[in-house]
């Protein structure tokens, strides 16, 4: 089979793995290349294709309607991912017109769309006919879709926005997601240092940047001294771990730790200080990539981190507490769209409510938790205000034994750097485009003591 072809049908297979099966891109698409015998070359085109085409799909849509006179609902789905894959190479690559049209009418016959491939050929000459002004006037008329968003996430975000002085920065937020992420990782403290060659991340002392090559190869990342992780997961872990000096004996709890890249640090960070981790996860197989992330940590001493298989809703009465407490809460995920572009056209308004109400029950169990004096960490990887400051107003409404912390004041000081732009009232609120991480929200919260 051609080459071409060979890459087309990669991308198909990861896109159909995403709206068929619920995978994410990031976690399928390794796999898929890994399995392939494609070139470097190769693998840098479907890796484009792939992720530009779960980004603009809104867009994408709004163009296969147009071209195709027919609404997206009409039309199959296996189809319509090799429509998005053409029109996505029509508009966005450098892929001449009849390559578009010729190659994806072959991967239609060749994943068993025989039917599928007159229409197929039909829309993409309609559109590698059309001028590009064309379908930017298309793109442009869709109310539903900002810069390859849905509308209710950009409404989401500027909320978000106006508590932290940037409306005027809504475009440049979106624009952000849009960008392929760079590759860091977090080497672990005490296990692990920075080679002369690294090139140090701007905020977490523990960060390096990966300007080329698979991570998965890098000798520290089979070791299981350092991991991927975006520098902002990094920072999150960190402002518990260093918000006062870890102590002997300290016990710290990971509230919803899987898949267990901040249990890592948190754990590396016991290790030197002589104190232990829980870390609490309610599904198996995710537990098991806890153990995984904390391998080298056991290795050196079993006693430091225990997984342990439960809901922290429920498994929490306050009878056994901690003296810090992660609780890295589930979330629509929508400041980590730059990774899972997908999410964007996955998630609904309608999920918020009851990540809300799951959000607050883990807050509050985390506060009954925590050993007075303690600190608890309640982090989010979204900006939505009904999943950060809204949770956290309404926990600490109906509480007397907790204290807010200046959290922005903790990050300049265990930080590389100061960290302009993160001030969120008393949280932090790390932005892509300011930052260049994902868009974590932090806030500390610290427990009363009753004396």
């Amino acid at each position: 089979m051609p080459r071409d072809d060979d890459s087309r049908a990669v991308s198909w297979k990861a896109l159909r793995a995403v709206h068929h099966d619920g995978a994410y891109a990031n976690l399928v698409l390794p796999r898929l290349l890994t399995e392939s015998s494609l070139d470097q070359r190769d693998r840098a085109f479907v890796t484009e294709l792939v992720y530009g085409a779960l980004r603009k799909e809104g867009e994408l849509d709004a163009v296969i309607e147009s071209a195709a006179n027919r609404t997206i609902d009409t039309i199959d789905d296996d189809t319509l991912d090799v429509l998005r894959l053409g029109v996505y190479q029509a508009l966005n690559m450098r892929v001449l017109d009849h390559a578009v049209v010729d190659q994806s009418v072959r991967l239609a016959k060749s994943q068993g769309l025989q039917r599928s491939s007159g229409f197929v050929n039909a829309v993409l000459r309609k559109v590698t006919a059309g001028a590009p002004e064309h379908w930017s006037t298309v793109i442009e008329s869709n109310a539903d879709v900002v810069v390859s968003h849905p509308l209710w996430i950009v409404r989401e975000i500027e909320q978000a926005l106006e508590q932290c002085e940037g409306l005027a920065e809504r475009d440049l937020v979106l624009e952000a997601h849009n960008e392929a992420p760079a590759v860091t990782l977090v080497l672990l403290p005490g296990l692990e240092t920075r080679r002369d060659d690294d090139e140090p991340t701007r905020w977490s002392d523990l960060g390096v940047t990966l300007s080329q090559g698979d991570p998965g190869q890098d000798p520290r990342i089979v070791a299981g001294t350092a991991r991927v992780q975006d520098e902002g997961s990094q920072l999150a872990a960190l402002l518990l771990a260093r918000v006062r000096p870890m102590v002997p004996g300290e016990r710290i709890l990971d509230m919803c730790a899987g898949p267990g890249g901040k249990t890592a640090v948190l754990a590396a960070e016991a290790l030197q200080a002589g104190a232990v981790v829980v870390a609490m996860e309610k599904i198996p197989h995710r537990a098991a990539l806890v153990k995984d992330s904390v391998r080298a940590i056991t290795h050196k001493n079993t006693a430091v981190v225990e997984v342990v298989l439960g809901d922290a809703t429920e498994v929490l009465d306050g009878s056994d507490t901690y003296d810090r407490i992660l609780l890295d809460a589930p979330c629509t995920g929508l400041g980590a769209l730059r990774r899972r572009p997908e999410a964007r056209w996955r998630k609904s308004p309608n999920d918020i409510p009851a990540l809300e109400a799951l959000q607050k029950a883990l807050l509050n169990s985390g506060l009954d938790a925590l050993a007075e004096g303690g600190v608890l960490a309640y982090v989010t990887c979204s900006p939505v205000t009904r999943e950060t400051t809204d949770v956290v107003r309404d926990v600490l409404a109906r509480r007397d034994d907790v204290d807010v912390m200046d959290t922005p004041a903790v990050l300049d000081r265990i930080s590389q750097q100061p960290v302009p732009g993160a001030r969120r009232g008393s949280a932090v609120q790390l932005w892509t485009h300011r930052h260049g991480t994902d868009a974590m929200f932090i806030q500390l919260l610290g427990k009363k003591t009753s004396g």
